[in-house]
């Protein structure tokens, strides 16, 4: 009888009006027990996954943001060392005495889980097909090439240098123009610090890529509560495009960052941002990431990704390259096209990274 009731439950979600389904539907379905096989990840998918998660006494870098702007130069030397250390071990870090306030912080959050409390009718109006529209509603990373889809739902958002907002709730186009426009202050000074650990100038990168024209995206992660968390996935390994991700998560965990071939598990206060970077002709690493799902209540992501100018084509940078010691690994390519590229197709580890990185691949 088990059976019967989860086979109605699946044919129910996948004749839905929109093909995909969505996985907060899903979720809320009272008579669910099992989740349906499409979303079964694990024993499906081996690969990097059967990496063992390191315990909590792993130590990630934490970084101080107020000793950027130091006036003590032994203090911003420092922080600069311990900046280049944390890209080049780890390619992540925790961002604290940022600022960002945790009441902004807080109020995007509860903006963005406005925004899927909406009725799917109200949702569906900015489901896009297109990857690259400027707002998308979505399920899993990208349905249509998925072999397995992932637990969940998304709402990503252009945000600068075009500001892009969806209609509804009201009051979510002012909370994220606020947080956006944060963010991206503190972005362009991680780079300047991040340019000096390289030995560059320090406006090196933020005039190179053209940030005052930088490619911003929001996106609203949603990860319901799952039934089977050990056989599902929030989104699999994977690094990040763009030069800087900025994340923060509510409290119900999630994040997992490998290092060293084990997963680690990311906890943070709630005034924390998590850094996930990529940056430098392969001298800083683009770190592997993922998102697992719990059995107990929903989890929330907000990231906000920081890429060059669109349009700007991206190559290693001169100083960084030294013939036969480290020679130029990656071709250009802008990022607009490298965004592209990465959103029409699986998530699968660093294997996107092949055609490019830079200074970042991060364009």
């Amino acid at each position: 009888m088990a059976a019967i009731v989860q086979d109605a439950v699946e044919k129910r979600f996948t004749s839905s009006r929109n093909k995909m389904g969505y996985v907060k539907d899903l979720a809320e379905s009272s008579d669910l027990t099992s989740i349906p096989s499409k979303y079964t990840y694990f024993n499906t998918f081996n690969e990097e996954d059967g990496i063992e998660v390191v315990a909590e006494e792993e130590k990630i870098p934490i970084i101080d943001f107020s000793l950027l702007n130091s006036a003590i130069p032994d203090q911003r030397a420092k922080v600069i060392q311990e900046l280049g250390k944390a890209c080049q071990d780890w390619g992540f870090f925790m961002l604290i005495n940022h600022d960002v306030p945790e009441s902004l912080m807080e109020r995007m959050f509860v903006a963005c889980q406005d925004f899927f409390n909406q009725t799917e009718e109200v949702k569906l109006e900015c489901a896009e097909e297109d990857v690259l529209a400027p707002i998308r509603y979505g399920t899993s990373f990208n349905p249509s090439v998925d072999k397995v889809f992932f637990w969940r739902d998304f709402l990503r958002v252009w945000v600068h240098p075009q500001f892009y907002s969806p209609p509804k709730p009201s009051g979510f186009s002012e909370i994220a123009m606020e947080y956006s426009q944060r963010t991206r202050q503190i972005v362009r000074e991680l780079l300047k610090g991040i340019s000096e650990s390289l030995g560059l100038e320090k406006c090196y990168i933020d005039k190179e890529m053209e940030m005052e024209s930088c490619f911003q995206v929001l996106v609203g992660n949603l990860y319901p509560a799952c039934p089977q968390p050990e056989l599902a996935m929030g989104l699999p390994p994977h690094s990040d495009s763009g030069l800087l991700t900025l994340l923060i998560q509510n409290q119900n965990g999630g994040l997992q960052v490998n290092h060293n071939g084990k997963w680690v598990n990311v906890h943070a206060s709630p005034n924390t941002i998590l850094v996930i970077e990529r940056l430098s002709n392969g001298k800083y690493k683009s770190v592997l990431h993922r998102a697992i799902v719990n059995n107990k209540t929903a989890r929330i992501s907000l990231v906000v990704a920081h890429g060059p100018c669109p349009d700007k084509v991206v190559t290693p940078v001169p100083e960084l390259i030294e013939n036969e010691i480290y020679p130029a690994l990656y071709p250009g390519m802008t990022y607009k096209e490298e965004l592209h590229s990465r959103l029409s197709n699986r998530l699968a580890g660093k294997s996107h990274l092949d055609p490019v990185q830079f200074t970042d691949e991060s364009a």
